[in-house]
């Protein structure tokens, strides 16, 4: 088979082997996710929109205590998602995360269905109101939590699985990608248009039993949807903790705390392979933002000679921009907090201000509060293809931007357009209050007021999801490094957890100051009696303060930018028409701000759909043409970096030949001063020696003058006739005498010139001594002097060891011709 067949990104099949592209991912594996989301999000919000509802007539709760409830758990659900994602990058990949999770969800939705319809764990009503017991609540929120565990691990991966399932190398797959998200986001709100409409009728006209049911139905189907579909699946690895890798930056950083990072950013560490030692992930450029951690990448003297790749004490350029990247994210990641705060309200404040209002239409049919948030559905429905169709042309016009905006400015316009709709609400209040004054409808369930006047404020919101939930998606998703995209997915939806947290606390002290002194406060039960509008102008107020921060944030912040290779290999692309990438591509550039500095625009629209393709064989020798040119780009990369690695291994050698040559003459300087102190030595032993011998000659002359004055004597003894006598008394007394005498010679001469260990500690100083001569001789670079040195001792001990040895030999032969005198 060929290898064009196969994927190019590293994905696997569900039996781990390489995916087939003719057999796995593209639509044919995205019909079952996407069938899988859309029923996901139907149970989803089928159960969340008319919670409050639920709290306040089966489990007896007030307007604030419902409120913060359903906040708390929708929080919960925005929250978890960080432990799915982290599962996910880490150990389980996407796949089996959002099979694992799934699981715990639907235990929860059968819990919760239970709950509400079998006996002893649904709640016992009256006419008036309903009685609720302690093991029934914990039952409901057991499984509500079950419920937010489970979508923690289905919410971070599926839009990212789905986008797996198409070859990011593969031109034709890639622009399938980009509108995979299209269709991903349409799925969620057909779920939950019919969770608002149908499923929010059912529950407050049929029963919960039936209410909650059929969520936990559409939930099974889900699960079924999904697992259909496992032998289509592109599957990609996780990548290893990107916790791990970002803990290990911040470790190394502080580790080389006094290392100076170098000017030539180049110089910092980064593998020569084209791809990045992460799987799954692309090399990124240096930025120059967070200077204090580069110093993470900064290779020591001791990490050079060692070839030391600990990853706690030696990061890559591409991990060390990894946890930049997070970091840029977090303000961006901030202002989207009170947004989540506002929309949080549709779940909220708007059903309790519509449980005030005329829910019917006509006589007969009433319209529960909590549908309304269909219309919210409705618009983010309207405004999308709105936004990608119109909007996005006419704005391009004007900015000369592919994408109408960047996504920061998308997002920005959101916020703006939340803010609007929270001043929409409260004008809507202020309304509904004055209205509720002139006609002393204080004490009215519902008022004469229908309550499709919150159709602005719900279209509003809708329109601000378009801008700036879609956008934070793209966002987070483009911005994110390639192996912490699940991780980065999380983050985003944690804007909503946080938002739902933001406005419990935001209610939670707000009635804690307004019921001052045995007041009713702003949310009191009966809203007709309360100041809600207040609380609206207060989300209004905060809107601003966050629209103010988020722009100097959009000015602050830098996009994330591709290696140098890669920018000039898709430049060479771009000088032919048919490499084009999507406008939902990474491969966006800002408009140039001057000729001299200008660069190809990558991006290419939609409408640019029209041109004529080109023909087949062009096609190939240009897909032919632009992988000689990234073979080109490499070689040229490969290049600069063996050149780059050749001059720091020059240096290297040019200051490790210093070093050593300062070691040599140090060693040098002191053989010449332990040489002179040798031939000191040798000289004043020398010395010392001749003394002795001198005084052993004077010993021996004298010796031998007295051994003629004996003969002397015996002569004339023997003259005299008186011979034999004088021998016989005189002779043994002066032969003794004269042994004693030459005895102490012998002595003296065997210890100061024949002794066998002088003789022995002689020839191996001169045997060491003619080693290291030679051994300097015969080396490739001799050093003369050296050898000069050594040449001088050597002949000085073989001089003076000559000297003793013929001095003993003389001192013996002296020694026997006595011995044959005296026999």
């Amino acid at each position: 088979m060929a290898q064009d067949d196969y994927s190019n990104d590293g994905t696997v099949d569900i039996k781990g082997n390489p995916a087939n592209k003719k057999k796995t991912g593209n639509w044919k594996a995205c019909r079952f996710i996407l069938g899988n989301e859309c029923c996901e999000r139907l149970a989803y919000y089928g159960m969340s929109t008319n919670l409050v509802n639920y709290l306040e007539d089966r489990l007896n709760q007030g307007n604030v205590a419902a409120s913060n409830n359903v906040t708390n758990w929708s929080g919960t659900c925005y929250i978890t998602p960080l432990i799915g994602a982290f599962l996910a990058d880490s150990y389980l990949g996407r796949y089996w995360t959002i099979a694992s999770f799934v699981v715990i969800y639907i235990i929860g939705m059968t819990l919760l269905t239970l709950s509400a319809s079998v006996p002893g764990l649904e709640p016992s009503c009256d006419k008036d109101s309903c009685h609720p017991t302690t093991g029934q609540t914990a039952a409901f929120f057991v499984a509500l939590y079950f419920i937010a565990l489970g979508t923690g691990g289905i919410k971070p991966c599926v839009s990212s699985f789905g986008a797996d399932q198409f070859d990011e190398t593969d031109e034709t797959e890639k622009k399938k990608k980009s509108s995979f998200f299209n269709w991903f986001y349409l799925s969620i709100n057909i779920g939950a248009l019919i969770a608002s409409s149908v499923l929010v009728w059912i529950q407050m006209n049929v029963g919960w039993g039936w209410g909650f049911g059929i969520p936990a139905v559409a939930m099974a189907v889900a699960v079924v949807f999904f697992f259909l579909g496992s032998k289509l699946y592109r599957i990609q690895k996780p990548g290893g903790s990107p916790i791990t890798r970002i803990v290990q930056v911040i470790v190394a950083s502080f580790r080389k705390y006094r290392v100076q990072v170098p000017a030539d950013k180049s110089l910092l560490y980064e593998t020569a392979e084209e791809e990045s030692q992460i799987q799954g992930s692309r090399k990124l450029e240096h930025t120059d933002k967070f200077k204090f951690f580069d110093k993470a990448a900064v290779e020591t003297q001791t990490e050079n000679i060692k070839g030391l790749s600990n990853p706690w004490r030696l990061c890559t350029v591409t991990q060390v921009e990894e946890l930049k990247s997070i970091i840029r994210l977090l303000p961006v990641w901030a202002s989207g907090i009170v947004f989540a705060t506002v929309y949080s309200q549709m779940s909220t404040m708007f059903v309790l201000q519509g449980n005030t209002m005329d829910q019917h239409m006509g006589p007969d049919f009433k319209i529960p509060s909590a549908s309304l948030s269909l219309f919210d559905t409705l618009s983010v429905i309207f405004w999308a293809p709105v936004y990608d169709r119109i909007i996005v042309p006419y704005a391009r016009k004007f900015t000369g931007h592919e994408r109408g905006f960047t996504q920061l400015q998308r997002m920005g316009i959101g916020l703006v357009i939340s803010l609007v709709s929270m001043i929409v609400a409260g004008i809507l209040e202020v309304v509904r209050l004055n209205f509720v004054r002139e006609n002393n409808y204080y004490d009215l369930e519902y008022i004469p007021m229908t309550i499709f006047w919150q159709v602005p404020q719900y279209f509003l919101i809708g329109c601000a999801e378009v801008f700036t939930f879609i956008g934070q998606l793209e966002f987070f998703y483009d911005q994110a490094p390639d192996a912490m995209r699940s991780l980065c997915s999380a983050l985003s939806l944690t804007t909503v957890a946080l938002g739902n947290y933001l406005s419990t606390l935001l209610v939670t002290i707000v009635t804690k100051v307004t019921t001052r002194g045995g007041k009713l406060g702003w949310i009191p039960d009966n809203l007709n009696r309360g100041h809600l509008d207040y609380f609206y102008w207060l989300l209004a107020i905060l809107s601003f303060l966050n629209f103010t921060a988020y722009l100097w944030i959009s000015k602050w912040y830098a996009y994330k930018k591709a290696t140098e290779l890669e920018r000039k290999m898709f430049s060479l692309k771009a000088i032919n028409t048919s490499f084009a990438p999507t406008n939902h591509g990474f491969f966006h550039t800002r408009k140039p701000s001057n000729t001299k500095n200008s660069i190809l625009f990558l991006c290419k629209s939609n409408d640019s759909d029209s041109e004529a393709p080109p023909p087949e064989g062009d096609t190939k020798k240009q897909e032919l043409l632009a992988k000689i040119a990234m073979l080109q780009a490499q070689k040229v990369r490969l290049t600069d970096y063996l050149d780059e690695r050749s001059a720091y291994l020059t240096q290297f050698a040019e200051e490790a030949n210093a070093e050593f040559d300062k070691i040599g003459e140090d060693a040098l300087k002191g053989l010449d001063e332990a040489g002179a102190r040798i031939m000191e030595n040798i000289e004043s032993q020398m010395q010392a020696f001749e003394e002795s011998a001198e005084l052993n000659r004077t010993e021996i002359e004298k010796n031998d003058n007295k051994v003629a004055d004996f003969e002397v004597q015996m002569e004339n003894d023997r003259n005299e006739g008186m011979f034999f006598k004088n021998l016989g008394q005189k002779a043994p007394v002066d032969k003794a005498k004269a042994k004693e005498e030459a005895q102490k010679i012998k002595d003296l001469t065997n210890a100061k010139a024949g002794s066998k260990t002088r003789k022995n500690i002689y020839l191996a100083l001169m045997g060491v001594l003619g080693i290291v001569i030679a051994d300097s001789f015969l080396s490739s670079s001799p050093d003369w002097r050296k050898v000069a040195v050594l040449g001088a001792i050597l002949v000085g001990l073989i001089t003076q060891f000559s000297y003793e040895q013929r001095l003993a030999s003389d001192i013996e032969r002296a020694e026997k011709e006595q011995t044959d005198k005296e026999k």
